[in-house]
């Protein structure tokens, strides 16, 4: 079985704190009729600091599309591939030991995808297969997981290197005024992930089964706007109740495994935002103890999207890991509105074969 090995995670050098924050909300927007919502619900989101891949003063300034673009390619370049081979340092594989590279993010658009650039600037072999995921938003590290397995089951053979290159600053619409757009102004961080499924062998979680579920009818509740200025998020104001229709599919997925969803050893969860863990901590019938990893990385980095289910597992190697078979779970939820799931067990054998 595929095994999902310790995630690498690096965030950019910049930082803004909630309370820089909510002042930048208060100058910027002080005329604005519903400003004392909006601080508040940037309050209640837990987030303390996130990282960003310029000064504020750069993020705030909207050179058009184009320029914006064009900075996500420069820094997507300069700091991934330390990310990637910190990823490959802790799965114990070298590049030409990797089959297939999975590329998320919603952030930015290349084409071809950063992996040809990858394959090319860190001498991967030249038929290492490229599987590009840019249009699942937070879903995607989720997506990105499970094709993973996918493919390892496949090919047991193989290798998989998962990387998700998120920089939501860049897609900052200062003329977007709606509270839901002021909410993410305050909620989004940017963040670097990647991670190695390796087909036989590693530490980490022995991949079992995975599965997707859709919300009917709810496509337009996360979606991009595409306007000459670049992407405009667009959230509606239901999305913090989508835990309730979703929980059953993450039920049914454990109970088709034999499992059940309420008494598992772990859970690395997308953090959306506390009402989204709250929720699920409810519905799933679990303490919020459970998600303790995913809460750390909302408070600690914002949400950095499809990076999000990443860094929650690196927090779980850090904590030292689970124990030897411990069942567990992994979500990402995004547009759709989209639950990517997956179940495995702790695998602490690093020199397994079989």
């Amino acid at each position: 079985m595929a095994t999902l090995c310790r995630p690498a995670v690096s965030v950019p050098e910049y930082v803004i704190t909630m309370e820089e924050t909510l002042e930048l909300a208060r100058s910027r927007h002080a005329d604005h009729p519903q400003l004392p919502l909006a601080l508040r619900l940037i309050e209640n989101t837990g987030v303390r600091t996130r990282h960003i891949v310029q000064p504020i003063e750069e993020t705030l300034k909207h050179p058009g599309f184009e320029d914006r673009n064009k900075v996500y390619g420069n820094e997507a370049k300069a700091r991934v591939p330390a990310v990637v081979q910190r990823a490959l340092d802790d799965a114990e594989l070298l590049t030409t030991d990797i089959d297939v590279i999975i590329y998320v993010s919603c952030t930015g658009f290349m084409m071809p995808s950063l992996t040809a650039w990858l394959i090319n600037a860190m001498d991967f072999s030249s038929d290492t297969r490229q599987i590009p995921i840019a249009q699942l938003g937070c879903a995607a590290g989720g997506a990105a997981v499970n094709r993973a397995h996918d493919f390892c089951s496949a090919y047991p053979e193989a290798n998989a290197l998962i990387v998700a290159c998120e920089f939501c600053s860049l897609c900052y619409q200062p003329t977007d005024l709606g509270v839901g757009s002021l909410l993410c102004n305050g909620l989004f961080g940017d963040g670097i992930a990647a991670a190695v499924v390796r087909g036989k062998g590693g530490t980490g979680i022995k991949l079992e089964r995975n599965a997707s579920y859709l919300i009917p009818k709810t496509e337009d509740w996360i979606m991009y706007d595409v306007r000459a200025t670049g992407f405009h998020f667009l959230l509606d104001k239901r999305v913090p109740a989508t835990m309730e229709p979703l929980a059953p599919a993450l039920h049914n997925l454990a109970r088709q495994h034999g499992w059940n969803a309420s008494d598992l050893d772990f859970y690395i969860i997308h953090a959306g935002g506390p009402r989204i863990l709250d929720d699920l901590s409810k519905f799933l019938e679990v303490p919020p103890e459970a998600f303790r990893f995913s809460r750390a990385t909302l408070t600690e980095y914002g949400n950095i999207a499809s990076a999000v289910v990443l860094d929650a597992l690196r927090r779980l190697f850090d904590e030292g890991g689970a124990e030897n078979a411990a069942r567990g779970m992994l979500a990402g939820f995004g547009p759709g509105i989209t639950a990517e799931m997956s179940l495995g067990r702790w695998s602490n054998a690093t020199n397994e074969t079989t």
